[in-house]
């Protein structure tokens, strides 16, 4: 294949991972935004949403259904979480840090308990691909984008656009303050994780045909969930989800040309970097 071949392939590549990336990390920047507190246990949700579509369509032999049941599933588990764990801790930042890696650690065994520890694969629903001038592409893998694409564009509207979202941006603003106007903060913080956790399960369930569902999954998540969210300053969305597509692009061409390997390195140093030079990242408050 030629450079300009491997070229669009790293772009193509890139912009999937990119904004299944943004998807990811939007959950996890938006549980920071509005309870101020770090989500260990995000990784997590998404590996349940991918092992959940493995279960849906599996069961039903339908894979339309699995995003849908994905998120309903771990959001009501992240409802869970927060009503029994974080609101008992009074969402406390260290406690919180602690009670979210049991959390991740008791999602991860019982997991591979239940499902086993090895990868399975998912059958795409869409079996076509896309004829370009050097190779065909997926064409799953562009619904996977074009889907990812929606729903953060319907993420965006709700925190922008209705009442909901009004109230989000208030508690984030100062939580006390909100409370004295009347907004029901203990429960804008539930909708909010639970919000956060739907998303990312939803990602998973999404990818699971191009990654295969295995209960250790979610540490990569993770991982580029919280790059991205540090790279585009913590609790601020619309950094979050440009610094998730400039990562999940870097990714792509690193990934195409070198390895997977260093790009996953590359990613780290320039965190590094970025957090050396301004604290609060490319998009956040911080010194420069």
């Amino acid at each position: 294949m030629s450079f300009a071949g491997h070229l669009v392939l790293a772009l193509l590549e890139g912009t999937v991972a990119g904004l299944v990336l943004a998807l990811t990390a939007l959950g996890l920047s938006l549980v920071f935004g509005v309870m101020r507190i770090v989500n260990v246990a995000h990784g997590e949700f998404f590996m349940l949403g991918a092992v959940i579509a493995w279960y849906v369509s599996t069961l039903t032999g339908q894979f339309l259904l699995a995003p849908l049941a994905a998120a309903l599933i771990v959001g009501a588990l992240a409802v869970v979480a927060d009503r029994l764990v974080l609101r008992h801790v009074r969402y406390h930042p260290e406690s919180t840090i602690v009670a979210t890696i049991g959390l991740l650690y008791v999602l991860q065994q019982l997991v591979l308990t239940v499902y086993g520890p090895y990868a399975r694969p998912v059958p795409p629903p869409f079996d076509f691909r896309v004829d370009l001038p050097w190779f065909g592409y997926s064409g799953y893998k562009l619904v996977v984008a074009g889907a990812s694409g929606v729903l953060l564009g319907i993420v965006w509207l709700l925190v922008s656009r209705t009442t909901l979202g009004l109230y989000m941006r208030a508690t984030q603003q100062d939580p006390e303050i909100a409370d004295a106007f009347g907004v029901p903060v203990p429960r804008i913080y539930t909708l909010a994780f639970a919000l956060g956790g739907a998303l990312a399960a939803v990602a998973g369930a999404l990818v699971v045909p191009v990654q295969q569902a295995h209960y250790l999954m979610g540490l990569d998540a993770l991982l580029m969930s919280f790059v991205a969210v540090i790279l585009g300053g913590l609790g601020h969305l619309p950094g979050t989800l440009l610094a998730a597509f400039l990562i999940g692009v870097s990714d792509g061409v690193v990934s195409v040309f070198f390895s997977p390997t260093l790009a996953k390195i590359v990613a780290t140093l320039f965190v590094a970097l970025v957090l050396a030079l301004r604290s609060g990242g490319l998009f956040g408050q911080g010194e420069t």
